[in-house]
């Protein structure tokens, strides 16, 4: 035997010969070079790679062209091979030229820029996978199409609860066109996970690439770790030090001498170009596609809110947006920031609690952000909001009168909807009336009107009153007496130390004033005698949070923790996490006033206000970080006061007047307004008489104004924010989906086929971890120290050290990309077994896609549903898919050795090559059927959704003309791309019965 030649298992290497690796076929055909001491030396041209195997185990397949292909010399001369001549182990290929010119190629001249991706390459070059990994290909290709034509694609995958009212809101503004919308729930109901659903819905169907969160300074950490642990989304968060890193400075230092001309008081843009060349900066909102900015960092540099502008987004959230003080004669400098972004900015989604508390000018400068061409005139703004009386007296009429009606619609009713629909719509739902039941016509009235209405197209609002789960809120005063001297000192002193007491024990002591003050001791007694409990403790400022929480851990020994706005956002977020722990946290969390906004800490149910705000609306925050969709047990709202100061009587004022307490308080702010002349005089003046005819007057107009909110807007907002029957279709599909085990059997599979260990670590959890024999060397989504994940909500919800493992997790969504955009599994080869089949006989199994390139926002893969297609076929031509399912013959098939697969593909070559043509006629033959359905499906869906926003348009003008052409375009686009849709096949497994 010549030492140029060695054999293994038959097979013969020979210098010169062509092979491919079949783990890494990037690297193109390569040549034998050297065959010695059991080693076998490839080199590959195309990368400049040379690989060394041990021959008994060497994962190379031999490429051996056929008569009929068409290869290419190094030269780039092409022939069509007519015949094949081996000489001492190496093939020569004769054929002929584009000219008809005889051409010969020895194999070792081959081209060696050749990539064998294409599953009928792969096959015949001997590149087989494992069966199984071919059905795990199905299965994955099969699962990916399922979900993306599922009602819930983009909102199965956050770590969120199932809440009506937010997926509903959720669905309805994600499905639309750059959204612009003000997200107004009340405190507690989840504005930030609204809008965390709708960005992550739309960054999963493609139409946001670009999305900035602006958000106060002490909510940027908050926000930031929400969207990575709820969604999953890696936001950037820039700030001075940031941006110098980025754009490469040293300090923030370096950088005033770049910025300070544009620190001024107008955003202006004048010079930015020329600062911009002079300084080489290149912009820092540019770096990353998702980025969080505090409104402070924009609006105190202007050379920074010109980058942001100029960067362009697809998507702006701004919170906490009822701090954007507007008036038309001088809007604040936050507002003016916000409102370049939004001109800017595609979609738009503000966050704000207090829709209207703050004034109607208030609210119509945040509409105006919005739509400015809609909402450019206050007066015919604040007629507008009175004209919605009568279109709520006739929802309520609908909801409560006339449900139990018989036969068609009355002719009273008729005339009522006549003045809010066209006589068409009304014929139409005269027939709902008399084909199906006159509840369904009422119900269809209802949802007409509610489109048609005002700012329910941009304006969503939940209250209390229409969601359910949430805890009883119960006030709990504890009075304090002071001796005589005290009281009638403290009683001479102002409005705002009589509030803030400690600054009165200041005064009087030289000691520390927490030894002194009758609240602390009460306190820290109480905290004693409730050492199980979680406890949040909120007081005005600073200092006396700092005082308060010192006092507790070092004079009393309890486990407490301090939140204030003289720590830096890690310290906060460290304090916030250490009030969170179970079973190691504090006790006690002592926060200054911003604690009370923003922050979510419903696993408590104690609070503790040291002291009263005299601002309702800032009260109401304080209570609502305990009462909060979440909340488990009723909310304890402890207020030590002492008696007969003004404390009390704020005390009074809140839970007599308003029941500020007990209930939400929609109306607090607007009560303040009205009362405030008079309230904070009384609070210090003795007279009782007087404050008592106030606490009356509070009650009486308190009362008034929840009934007219009521009966006005609030109502009409409310059913539009939430249509019960869509909302409950989508909690049943997901918990549905939640419910099902194929996704866990699923990546089970994942995990075995690429070489991922796990184990169980509870039910419906796993700890997965890389290992020595991954198939890749680093597995999308899975860290090097490994991974906890969960398929059960609650106990991802529960439990933050967890994955929540979903079809939209990135683990997952990797993992599945892995297999449908790379060869793996697309070939295979295998026996079977079964009686009714001759033995001997050859099946080809092969799987076909419709392919049809086009932006991801069209998501034309919604109108596909066919995208998938299956032909199994014998050597006679039979297609047998009907007859054997791939879950059912995926069971009864064994593997063959690889060296032997390949041995039977290439005696079988020809035929095989006769059923691969047979199965893409079989298929090809589908393509314009499939095709055609899509474009209908395209047209039916559109073409009806331009109809209703152009009816709509006539009659509501918070429609867009953008909405309108965006869907006209799309329509445009979505039937161009699919004209271009191709069948391709995509995977072939051979089997043969034995």
């Amino acid at each position: 035997m010549s030492s140029k030649t060695q054999f293994v298992g038959g097979t013969a290497f020979v210098i010169g010969q062509r092979w491919i690796s079949e783990s890494e076929a990037d690297l193109g055909l390569g040549i034998v070079l050297d065959v010695a001491n059991r080693r076998l030396t490839l080199s590959f041209p195309a990368a400049g790679e040379r690989r060394t195997y041990a021959i008994d185990n060497a994962p190379v397949s031999r490429v051996k062209y056929e008569v009929g292909e068409k290869v290419r010399h190094q030269d780039g001369t092409k022939i069509q091979i007519t015949s094949i001549v081996e000489q001492a182990g190496c093939l020569m290929y004769v054929g002929l030229t584009k000219e008809g010119e005889e051409f010969s190629i020895p194999e070792f001249e081959l081209d060696s820029f050749v990539q064998f991706s294409t599953p009928r390459d792969r096959l015949f070059a001997g590149q087989i996978d494992k069966h199984n990994h071919f059905t795990l290909r199905y299965q994955t290709l099969h699962y990916q199409n399922q979900h993306r034509q599922s009602s819930m694609f983009g909102l199965a995958g956050p770590r969120v609860q199932l809440l009506p009212h937010q997926l509903y809101i959720a669905s309805e503004v994600s499905q639309r066109h750059a959204p612009r919308v003000l997200l107004a729930d009340e405190v507690g109901l989840g504005k930030t996970i609204e809008a965390g659903l709708i960005l992550h819905q739309q960054l999963m169907s493609g139409r946001v690439q670009r999305a900035l969160i602006v958000v106060p300074a002490s909510l940027q950490h908050q926000w930031l770790v929400e969207m990575l642990r709820r969604f999953n989304l890696a936001f950037t968060l820039l700030d001075e030090a940031r941006c110098n890193a980025l754009v490469g400075l040293d300090s923030v230092e370096e950088s005033v001498d770049y910025v300070d001309d544009f620190a001024d008081d107008d955003f202006k843009g004048d010079d930015k170009d020329e600062f911009a060349q002079a300084a080489d900066i290149s912009n820092p909102f540019e770096t990353a596609q998702l980025v969080i900015c505090s409104l402070d960092f924009l609006t105190k540099n202007n050379y920074r809110y010109e980058q942001a502008v100029a960067a362009e987004w697809d998507l702006l959230l701004v919170d906490e947006a009822h701090h954007l003080q507007w008036s038309e004669k001088k809007p604040s400098k936050a507002y003016t920031c916000i409102e370049g972004l939004a001109k800017k900015s595609k979609g738009l989604l503000l966050l704000t609690a207090t829709p209207e508390q703050l004034g109607v000018e208030s609210h119509f400068a945040r509409l105006r952000l919005l739509d400015p061409d809609r909402y450019y005139d206050l007066e015919k703004f604040v007629a507008e909001q009175k004209a919605y009386q009568p279109l709520n007296g006739l929802v309520q009429d609908l909801l409560q009168d006339h449900r139990d009606d018989t036969g068609t619609i009355s002719a009273a009713l008729v005339k009522s909807l006549s003045a809010y629909l066209p006589v068409e719509t009304i014929n139409e739902l005269q027939a709902q009336a008399e084909t199906q039941s006159l509840g369904a016509a009422i119900d269809t009235a209802i949802h007409y009107l509610l489109d048609r209405h005002g700012t329910g197209r941009v304006l969503f609002r939940n209250t209390r009153n229409s969601v359910s789960g949430f805890p009883e809120r119960k006030l709990q005063a504890h009075a304090l007496n002071l001796d005589d001297e005290d009281l009638i000192a403290l009683l001479e002193q102002p409005l705002a130390t009589q509030i803030c007491a400690e600054q009165y024990w200041q005064q009087k002591t030289e000691s520390d004033w927490w030894t002194q003050d009758p609240r602390v001791v009460w306190l820290a007694e109480w905290l004693r005698q409730h050492r199980r409990k979680k406890v949040l403790v909120i007081c005005a400022n600073a200092d006396s949070a700092q005082s308060i929480e010192e006092y507790l851990r070092l004079r009393k020994g309890l486990t407490t923790a301090v939140f204030h706005e003289g720590l830096n956002l890690i310290e906060r977020d460290r304090a916030a996490a250490y009030f969170a722990e179970a079973e190691d946290g504090a006790q006690v969390l002592v926060c200054s006033e911003i604690g009370s906004e923003g922050r979510n800490f419903q696993f408590a149910q104690d609070l503790v206000l040291f002291d009263l705000p005299t601002n309702p609306d800032l009260l109401e925050q304080r209570i609502g970080r305990l009462d909060r969709i979440g909340q488990t047990a009723t909310v304890n709202i402890h207020v030590p006061y002492y008696e007969d100061t003004a404390q009390q009587k704020l005390l009074d004022w809140y839970h007599q007047g308003l029941n500020a307490f007990e209930k939400t308080c929609a109306i607090g702010q607007a009560a303040y307004v009205k009362f405030a002349d008079t309230l904070l005089p009384a609070l210090v003046n003795n007279d009782d008489t007087t404050f008592a005819q106030l606490l009356d007057e509070t009650r009486a107009f308190s009362a008034e104004l929840v009934a007219q909110l009521q009966q006005g807007r609030d109502r009409l907002l409310e059913l539009n924010s939430c249509k019960p029957a869509q909302a409950e279709a989508l909690v049943d599909a997901l918990a549905e989906n939640d419910a099902s085990s194929v996704l866990p059997i699923y990546m089970e599979q994942v995990f075995d086929s690429f070489g991922i260990d796990f184990e169980k670590h509870s039910e419906k959890s796993l700890v997965l971890h890389p290992s020595d024999h991954m198939r890749i060397e680093q597995f999308p989504g899975l860290p090097e120290d490994g991974l906890t994940v969960t398929y059960d909500r609650q106990q991802a919800l529960s439990r933050e050290d967890m994955q929540f493992l979903t079809w939209e997790h990135p683990l997952v969504r990797g993992a599945q990309d892995l297999i449908s955009l790379s060869e793996f599994g697309n070939t295979a080869f295998c026996t079977l077994k079964l009686p009714p089949l001759k033995p001997g006989t050859l099946m080809l199994e092969a799987l076909f896609v419709l392919h049809c390139p086009a932006p991801a926002e069209l998501q034309l893969f919604r109108y596909m549903p066919q995208s998938l297609l299956r032909v199994l076929l014998d050597d006679k031509g039979k297609d047998l898919s009907n007859v054997l399912g791939i879950n059912q013959l995926s069971k009864l098939l064994q593997k063959v050795p690889r060296n032997n697969a390949q041995d039977l593909v290439r005696h079988a070559r020809p035929t095989l090559t006769t059923m691969v043509q047979k199965a893409e006629e079989i298929t090809a033959a589908k393509q314009t059927e499939l095709i055609a359905e899509a474009q209908a499906k395209v047209s039916e869906q559109l073409n009806g959704e331009l109809a209703r926003m152009k009816a709509l348009k006539d009659v509501n003008p918070n429609v867009r003309q953008e909405e309108i052409d965006y869907l006209q375009q799309r329509l445009s686009a979505s039937q161009h791309f699919l004209s271009q849709a191709k069948i391709r096949l995509d995977a072939l497994r051979v089997v043969m019965t034995i």
